[in-house]
């Protein structure tokens, strides 16, 4: 996978490219990575690549002409730029669906907005869709490209030891989105706090139902929404249901 960045601050993605899971596939070439700085393709001393918004009003807009050379240098130089993504609060909400289907993707360019925006004009002719990370306002668009880009990395083969890893997510299909149920590791006792029995039983039948029944118990504790969702979508079983009718009626006793 082809990644390409259009940033002010392209050294934030050093740490995507060299740390953790996704810096290991860096290095082993699963994904690549290229940032192109809008700075770069200004032709004035001050290499402006902003200015106030007409109409006045608070703040300044990113200018369109930077961002499209960018972008331009970019499809000149790579096979391909993919769709071009920009990380905006108008954007649709990115979720585990969102990451499984851009982790199919070979390239793919991310706009990473600053200060009161980007020229909407650019926007309109040259973004091909807009994710957001939900409602609420960052500084910039790179922390929120650095958790999409991580989401959908770790998904991509061979990024982690275990496929199994990312099947047993939380939201993801396999689960019905719900959340993951906790999880548990050495020593058996902690402060006095014990594992859970079933865990250390062996009997591997038990410890799926147990697995599948806090998964559900914690989503509807905690996110009802996902919980509704998969009742919707028909993705809950009869033994689901069951036990979560069970699970009402002790809560109503």
């Amino acid at each position: 996978m082809q990644v390409n960045v259009i940033s002010l601050f392209p050294q934030m993605f050093e740490l995507l490219s060299t740390q953790g899971v996704t810096g290991r596939a860096h290095e082993q070439g699963i994904w690549s990575l290229s940032t192109w700085n809008p700075r770069h393709y200004t032709h004035d001393i001050h290499k402006t690549v902003d200015d106030r918004p007409y109409g006045g009003g608070p703040g300044m807009v990113m200018l369109a002409q930077p961002l499209l050379d960018a972008l331009n240098d970019i499809k000149q130089h790579q096979q391909s730029s993919g769709p071009v993504i920009l990380l905006s609060p108008a954007g649709v909400p990115f979720n585990q669906a969102q990451a499984e289907r851009l982790s199919q993707l070979p390239h793919m360019t991310f706009v990473c907005g600053r200060y009161e925006g980007i020229d909407q004009r650019f926007i309109e002719h040259y973004v091909d869709e807009e994710i957001s990370l939900g409602d609420f306002v960052l500084s910039g668009g790179e922390i929120a490209a650095l958790a999409v880009l991580d989401a959908t990395i770790r998904l991509l083969p061979g990024v982690l030891n275990d496929r199994q890893s990312a099947l047993q997510d939380s939201f993801h299909p396999t689960l019905s989105g719900l959340l993951d149920c906790e999880h548990y590791t050495r020593p058996e006792v902690f402060e006095g706090l014990a594992v859970p029995p079933v865990l250390l039983s062996g009997h591997h039948a038990n410890i799926q139902q147990w697995r599948r029944q806090r998964s559900l118990q914690l989503t509807a504790e905690r996110r009802p929404d996902l919980l509704q969702q998969a009742r919707d979508k028909g993705l809950l079983s009869k033994a689901d249901l069951k036990f979560l009718a069970q699970l009402a009626s002790d809560n109503l006793s």
